[in-house]
């Protein structure tokens, strides 16, 4: 558990993604989406950048975090859910990024550690729980922003108050099969699954497919997100 000081801002964690140019920068670079960490300070959060590396020694690391962001990003490798081909639409896989990210999150659900998975994140979790993805989607959610509507009772209706909600996506990925104890709570009108939640959950888990961090600045709803995440970082704190 954090030893996080009593009126400090909860630690949350956000795994960098690996990126081979950034503005001002002469080499490669690590970043984080400059949207997901303002989100996260506008809730009460203090965004912690973290090196995506030692998946193995993730425990010691994340120890004095309050709670974790799996960040959207590139595909995920389809050996993670147990697929050998690879579909000729996958882009920016990299295997030191699949196994930190897988990493963080077995160890945010088997420890109860505040977690909100995004866009990529939710298909990470899903392939730790044994579930599967479509590799890719006809027509696909890039640029695509559209109605969701969480489910009554579930923790996402809780968080945005009941209201529909409108999503902003950019994925040509989703999950396929469920996994284990995965509910879906939101649904596309395709039929795609658009946030889970974890049945016998150890500890705050809410994943969604969509980028609320795209609208969190102007939409109450989908900071709302973010501002409930660091509540329940400040709580295990």
């Amino acid at each position: 558990m954090s030893a996080a000081a009593p009126g400090l801002r909860p630690l949350i964690a956000l795994p960098c993604r690996f990126s081979e140019s950034a503005s001002a920068l002469r080499y490669r670079a690590e970043v984080t989406a400059r949207a997901l960490a303002e989100a996260v300070w506008r809730g009460g959060g203090e965004p912690f950048m973290m090196h995506p590396a030692d998946p193995g020694d993730v425990a010691s690391r994340l120890a004095r975090c309050d709670g974790v962001l799996l960040p959207g990003g590139g595909d995920l490798h389809p050996r993670h859910y147990g697929v050998a081909d690879e579909h000729e639409t996958l882009y920016d896989v990299d295997d030191e990024q699949d196994a930190f990210d897988i990493a963080v999150a077995r160890h945010a659900l088997d420890t109860g550690l505040p977690l909100l998975a995004v866009c990529r994140g939710l298909q990470v979790v899903n392939a730790v729980r044994g579930g599967t993805l479509r590799q890719h989607m006809e027509p696909d959610h890039r640029h695509v922003v559209h109605p969701v509507t969480a489910a009554p009772g579930s923790l996402l209706a809780k968080v945005t108050g009941g209201a529909e909600l409108t999503a902003s996506c950019y994925h040509h990925q989703a999950a396929e099969t469920l996994g284990e104890g995965l509910v879906p709570v939101a649904h596309a009108a395709d039929g795609t699954v658009e946030a889970v939640e974890l049945d016998g959950a150890r500890g705050w888990f809410l994943a969604v497919q969509w980028h609320p961090e795209d609208t969190a600045a102007t939409d109450p709803v989908q900071q709302a997100i973010f501002t409930e995440l660091a509540e329940a970082a400040a709580r295990r704190a």
